[in-house]
């Protein structure tokens, strides 16, 4: 019979033999030794005759291996995530980096056709263009008792009917569009030919009041088209400049961002709607310093690329493409700027993801809205707090009063919040609770408008008599937020490498959101949630996946639903199911760019090696 003791001893090390070789640790948390290239996962022998590159972190790789890593710009070590200071030189003659000259002063804006002192087109208001409700999340309160958490719910609605038909200039208000690219090695053969495609759906469905920028950058940025106006020619020059992009170097978002805002600032004219799209596919390598920890480098984010957006605060439409882009940085872009962030999975959609953008902006009717709430009664009533999304808000030291930052809305867009009071005891049958002032510019005639709402008041019986009906509207927005704030801590949970925990919590709400009343009426906002919360699910079910996609999933979703307005993403905007917060302007769009169809070019022999 065999010994166990003997057994045990055969699993210890041998003091006599050699140690084992030593191990490192990769990004994703994995153990790898450092005698393996992490890159091709082949052994690192020097009787192989191949040339080893030992980087500044003290990780080798084959020196072929880390030059084609690099040839993009990448400098960051594939394991510990160490961005570099020094890389192997490597030099591709077949695929030239874009040279970027330095340009001074962006004052050469095309003027804007003015008639009469005032842009031409521009047409009187025949109708107010929003609408205001407010509805109480319950309709009685007895006298005897004090609330400290009940919801009102302000409801707008910005007016139907606004033309993106171009023969009808007059029935929308004109553009101002800037158009940032990421032209760096990563997006050379299909995705280039794709992203070409989708900025001439763009500027092809722009009218002759809209104008057009175009900046492209990779290790460095230069504006390739100046603004323009879209007649004709100007379109035909701007599809000529596009067409002109070739893809080689790094990725320096910073560098595009700045260009695109001195474009912003210098111009002399300004149409009504302004608004820039950036798209990229990779990790900016040349602005930010990955060696911080995670909560460090998300404060240095906000502070390096707050100060690179324009003064006047357009909204940036962030598109990151494919599973290798930074999410957070884009999605913080587009949240610091009043923007969106969609994320573009497939690299065939990304006409069908700009449509839906350029659908929306081409609609906009509300610009530079305030929304303003006054409390009505006078003993004890007063705002605890306001949720209000991504969208600034403010509430008065007293409590009385608070201002919501709405700003632009499209055609049919829909912006709801909701107002936390605290109602005291009350002897009076009935209580006013607030009334709303909202002030905006109209965006197609330019006049100030002020719409005021009814005064809204609740029931205060001595008694309740039968069970108490919370609004379906309103317990359909605490929803909203309550999954958004799931999304957001369970992508926290993730970052940290906690997969399970972040899966219970998206499932706890997935199951408690079924339970609510308007989950129970078959609200359609509420089975988008929960579809959103499955889907999210699946992404976090491995670390891989959610590196790929769970991530910049997450990101998209919460911005759709803090901005209340639609994104792209998986599924994207051609699927069966219904897009979240799209309008008919955007949906019509979208339609235009799937009739058009899918061409992509059939790579050469030479790019097939090459790749």
């Amino acid at each position: 019979m065999e010994n166990p003791n003997n057994s045990r001893e055969a699993t210890l090390p041998d003091p006599s033999s050699p140690p084992p070789p030593p191990r490192s640790t990769s990004s994703s948390g994995l153990p790898f030794s450092k005698n393996k290239c992490a890159i091709c996962l082949d052994e690192i022998r020097k009787e192989d005759g191949k040339a080893i590159f030992t980087a500044e972190c003290s990780h080798s790789f084959h020196f072929d291996c880390i030059t084609s890593n690099v040839k993009h710009g990448n400098r960051i070590c594939p394991l510990c995530r160490t961005e570099w200071k020094q890389v192997p030189l490597f030099v591709d003659n077949r695929v030239p980096a874009p040279t970027f000259p330095v340009q001074t002063g962006f004052e050469d804006d095309e003027p804007l056709v003015v008639q009469n002192g005032q842009p031409s087109g521009v047409a009187a208001a025949h109708r107010q263009a929003l609408e205001i409700k407010l509805l109480p999340q319950v309709s009685a309160v007895e006298k005897s008792v004090a609330r400290g958490d009940f919801a009102v719910l302000v409801h707008l609605k910005a007016a139907e009917g606004v033309s993106d038909d171009n023969d009808r200039p007059e029935t929308r208000a004109p553009l101002d569009l800037i158009a940032v690219l990421d032209v760096s090695g990563s997006m050379e053969g299909t995705k280039l030919h794709l992203l070409k495609n989708a900025v001439a759906f763009v500027i092809d469905n722009l009218g002759e009041r809209d104008r057009l920028s175009v900046i492209a950058f990779s290790s460095g940025a230069r504006r390739l088209f100046p603004l323009r106006l879209m007649s004709e020619r100007g379109k035909r020059q701007a599809i000529q400049a596009v067409n002109t992009l070739v893809a080689g170097g790094g990725t320096n978002i910073a560098e595009g961002l700045k260009i695109g805002a001195r474009v912003i600032a210098d111009r002399r004219w300004k149409n009504p709607v302004s608004g820039m799209m950036l798209l990229s596919d990779g990790q900016d390598n040349f602005t930010l310093s990955r060696s911080y920890s995670h909560s460090h480098s998300q404060v240095r984010l906000r502070a390096d690329y707050e100060s690179l957006l324009p003064s006047s605060r357009i909204p940036i439409h962030t598109f990151g493409f494919g599973v290798d882009h930074d999410a957070e940085l884009m999605h913080t872009i587009s949240q610091v700027s009043s923007g969106t962030f969609s994320f573009i999975e497939t690299e065939t959609v990304i006409r069908d993801a700009f449509a839906q953008c350029i659908g929306g902006l081409l609609s906009v009717v509300v610009l530079d809205q305030v929304v303003e709430i006054e409390c009505l009664h006078e003993e004890g009533l007063k705002i605890s707090s306001i949720k209000a999304g991504s969208y600034r808000s403010r509430v008065s030291s007293d409590g009385r009063t608070a201002k919501i930052d709405v700003g632009d809305m499209y055609a049919e867009e829909e912006r709801d919040f909701l107002v936390i009071l605290e109602i005291p005891r009350c002897e009076d049958e009935s209580m006013p609770l607030v009334k709303i002032r909202c002030v905006y510019k109209d965006a197609v005639s330019r006049e100030i408008v002020r719409v005021e709402s009814e005064e809204l008041s609740i029931q205060r019986p001595r008694e309740m008599t039968g069970e108490e009906v919370v609004s379906v509207e309103v317990d359909r927005q605490l929803n909203r937020f309550l999954v958004s704030e799931a999304m957001s801590e369970a992508r926290v949970l993730a970052d940290g490498g906690d997969l399970e925990g972040a899966v219970g919590v998206l499932r706890n709400r997935e199951r408690e959101l079924a339970e609510t009343q308007s989950a129970r009426a078959r609200d359609g906002l509420c089975l988008s949630l929960s579809s959103e919360l499955g889907a999210l699910q699946e992404r976090m079910s491995s670390r891989r996946m959610y590196e790929r996609s769970g991530r910049a999933y997450a990101f998209s979703s919460m911005s759709s639903h803090s901005a209340q307005r639609a994104t792209a993403r998986w599924p994207v905007c051609g699927s069966a199911a219904p897009q979240a917060y799209q309008t008919s302007s955007m949906a019509r769009m979208v339609s235009r760019s799937q009739e058009l169809g899918i061409k992509t070019p059939k790579p050469s022999p030479a790019r097939r090696d090459r790749s």
